[in-house]
């Protein structure tokens, strides 16, 4: 057996693997056959993890190991035939390892979603990622104060809030600045002006994204093709830009209020120990959103998800 190299995942496709290594040269790679096996129900490997790959006659690499993450971006997807070992649902890694991940809204035009937005913190935090970060671009089509209003819950509960304007270049230096070094995770749902924001960033960076970065649904198996586009400045950015929906994996109704961080701290407080914080008496939750200390919005956000959950695990 030859010499193991180290390297990096940074593109994905059809069970195929790109690994950079140290120098910067490319392996494509497919998986050890015992790796394969497990891979049936979650992605043993993805963007984002580091592995160790023997070098083949041919040129091409063949992954032995794949190194303990970090972190886990993660979704629940449907499946069909072999893939997911017969299972309705199966996890599919969005990225490995990711430093930071910053979640776009527009201010207007899309009128901004704050559940969607709720969906990926929760997710976010579920991963573990150290660092979540919300961007909301557009703030030249909305009166400020308004934009101000919507998103003071999230910079009350510390999430860092950044607000840019492609167009204008306001707010692009301190992004710039965020990503070098890092390997980021960018998303949030079409049209809030991504494309046009990773452009200012670093010109045709945008473009590179979006060619390489694409889900697409054939029947009931979703696939994907993910890479990551290597910064100027150091660091990987992936983008998701066709990511409509995020179902929850691996998360319970009675955990989900430990992933929503402005609820989580008033858990305790509750009277009954296994409160759902929906019509329970003695809900410090409860009690918490009608003194103004969560957000509605929040509340609701906790509601629908939960209730989603309990559907889903009662199936």
């Amino acid at each position: 057996m030859s010499q193991l190299l180290n390297g990096l995942i940074v593109k994905d496709q059809s069970g195929f693997f790109w690994v950079e290594v140290e120098s910067r040269q490319i392996y494509t790679c497919r998986l050890r056959g015992r790796l394969m096996e497990e891979a049936q129900s979650s992605d043993i490997a993805a963007i984002g993890d580091r592995v160790q790959f023997q070098v083949n006659d041919d040129g091409s690499g063949t992954i032995e190991e794949v190194a303990e993450r970090t972190s886990t971006l993660s979704r629940a997807v449907r499946t069909e035939g072999n893939r997911g070992a017969g299972q309705s649902e199966r996890e599919q890694v969005i990225i490995a390892n990711a430093d930071q991940a910053l979640f776009v809204v527009a201010a207007a035009q899309p009128v901004p979603n704050l559940k969607m937005l709720d969906r990926f913190l929760v997710a976010g935090e579920k991963s573990g990622i150290e660092k979540l970060m919300i961007v909301v671009n557009k703030i030249d089509l909305e009166d400020p104060s308004h934009i101000g209003g919507l998103f003071a819950p999230y910079e009350k509960m510390g999430y860092s809030v950044f607000y840019t304007c492609a167009t204008g270049r306001k707010g692009v230096e301190t992004l710039q600045q965020l990503l070098n070094g890092k390997i980021s995770v960018f998303t949030g749902p079409s049209g809030v002006g991504k494309t046009s924001l990773l452009n200012a960033i670093q010109p045709g960076l945008g473009r590179a994204v979006k060619a390489v970065s694409q889900l697409r649904s054939e029947g009931m198996h979703t696939t994907r093709d993910s890479e990551m586009v290597r910064l100027e400045n150091g660091g990987y950015l992936a983008d998701t830009p066709g990511m409509r929906t995020l179902t929850f994996w691996d998360i319970e109704p009675e955990e989900l209020d430990g992933y929503f961080i402005d609820i989580a701290p008033y858990v305790g407080k509750c009277r009954f120990n296994n409160c759902a914080h929906i019509d329970e008496p003695g809900c410090s939750v409860r009690k918490a959103v009608d003194m103004g200390d969560i957000s509605p919005t929040r509340y609701r956000s906790y509601l629908a998800f939960r209730d989603e959950l309990e559907k889903a695990y009662a199936l």
